[in-house]
């Protein structure tokens, strides 16, 4: 099994943003926000958190399927907030969604959310526990809970296959990201680890590709 190797927890490189941003990342979004559907068929209104939300296109997404709910997107990224709040005024969404430059751990937990939801954010923290116990600090007892992140294959070989296989066309610094955003990433066994050691059990991983898994379930 290979070791994981941690990457820079901030992407804040103008080059860097503006590649993310610009690519097509439509048919992932689009399937995260599904998916939280697919989850939580009977929420329909409340404030939603996005931790890590880098752009935005994942708030905008929800706001546009769920007209009732509002959501905050959190990401320390300077850049990829300004993009964010750019898409939401070109949106016209500006009044449901808005967006925050500020570290996760750093969010107050007074206003307390009604769901919460996060994409591809773990893998860059060197302290995954931190994160979900600020997921339980954020919201109510009885709120949705939906976490995607990659999984780390089990070799380089893997890794570079991977990338080959789904970003073939990408520019070279998104291929480079996509590299070693899977290296960085946790496998399945850390994920269920970090879930028991923060007493979530209650939340359950489920491994839906060959490089992604999802974690989902209610807070109580």
């Amino acid at each position: 099994m290979m070791t994981r190797v941690p990457e820079p927890e901030l992407m804040e490189d103008e080059a860097q943003v503006l590649a993310y941003a610009k690519a097509d990342f439509a048919e992932e979004n689009q399937g995260f926000v599904g998916l939280f559907r697919e989850y939580f068929p009977d929420f329909q209104a409340g404030h939603v958190y996005d931790l890590g939300c880098g752009p935005g296109d994942i708030p905008l997404r929800l706001a546009k399927t769920l007209t009732a709910c509002r959501v905050t997107g959190i990401d320390a990224s300077a850049p990829m907030i300004r993009l964010a709040e750019q898409a939401a005024q070109s949106e016209g969404l500006q009044d449901r969604v808005k967006f925050r430059c500020e570290r996760f751990e750093q969010l107050a937990g007074a206003n307390l959310a009604d769901a919460v939801m996060s994409n591809s954010l773990l893998h860059h923290l060197p302290n995954p526990l931190q994160f979900w116990n600020k997921i339980r600090q954020l919201v109510k007892p009885g709120s949705p809970v939906l976490v995607m992140d990659l999984l780390r294959p089990e070799s380089e070989e893997e890794a570079r296959a991977i990338v080959n296989r789904y970003a073939a066309g990408e520019p070279e610094v998104l291929r480079r990201d996509f590299y070693n955003s899977l290296l960085a990433a946790f496998n399945e066994d850390e994920v269920t680890s970090q879930l028991a050691r923060m007493n979530l059990t209650r939340l359950l991983i489920d491994v839906i590709d060959d490089r992604h898994w999802v974690v989902g379930g209610i807070i109580h």
